[in-house]
């Protein structure tokens, strides 16, 4: 069994301390992982700590035959969903209440708030947002391989798709990025991932 398997068959038989400890393994490449996802650093906070009450609420029901990497990154995942479509409704409702406001004034940012992501280089900013406005069903595998490191494998676990989907979504949103930027832009995606992990 592994470590986190351990821990959380103790943290199942009353030890609080024991997921206390599964959360200081996991949080800091977690909230790595929600901050590719979420609109600013306030909205990944609250991610975190929602995705990690979802999985005490569901701890019973983890398989330990999975990786609990995995099934944290699903829950986080899910929550990022939820949270993106509560901010299109918030989006919508602006927009029909407030109709003469300038398009460009009431557009969502594509890109992270530039004091908690500071990447100098234009062209790594440039691709930032590209990958940001790409449809969520081909985002999230090319961030979940690209950014995060899994393998189409642990991706298609992560997104509840097969591994032939993640290949397919992550040509198609590498294609599209290609078409929105230069295409040699596009192999510096892991540049990306390197200069947020830092």
């Amino acid at each position: 069994m592994s470590e986190d398997g351990a821990l959380v068959e103790r943290a199942l038989s009353g030890d609080k301390d024991a997921y206390g400890l599964l959360i200081g393994r996991h949080k800091a490449w977690l909230y790595r992982f929600i901050r590719r996802h979420a609109a600013n650093a306030e909205d990944a906070n609250d991610i975190l700590q929602e995705t990690f009450a979802s999985a005490w609420r569901a701890l019973s029901r983890y398989d330990p035959e999975r990786l609990f990497e995995i099934w944290l990154r699903r829950i986080a995942l899910n929550k990022c969903r939820d949270l993106g479509r509560k901010h299109a409704v918030r989006r919508t409702v602006f927009m029909i209440t407030h109709p003469f406001v300038d398009a460009e004034e009431r557009a969502p940012s594509l890109s992270p708030a530039a004091d908690t992501m500071m990447i100098a280089d234009e062209s790594l900013r440039r691709l930032q947002k590209a990958i940001a406005g790409l449809p969520a069903n081909l985002r999230e595998p090319l961030v979940l391989t690209a950014l995060e490191g899994l393998s189409q494998k642990e991706a298609a676990a992560v997104l509840g798709i097969n591994i032939k989907a993640v290949e397919n979504r992550v040509a198609r949103a590498r294609a599209k990025l290609a078409a929105a930027l230069d295409v040699s832009q596009v192999q510096d995606i892991s540049d990306v991932r390197r200069q947020s992990d830092g």
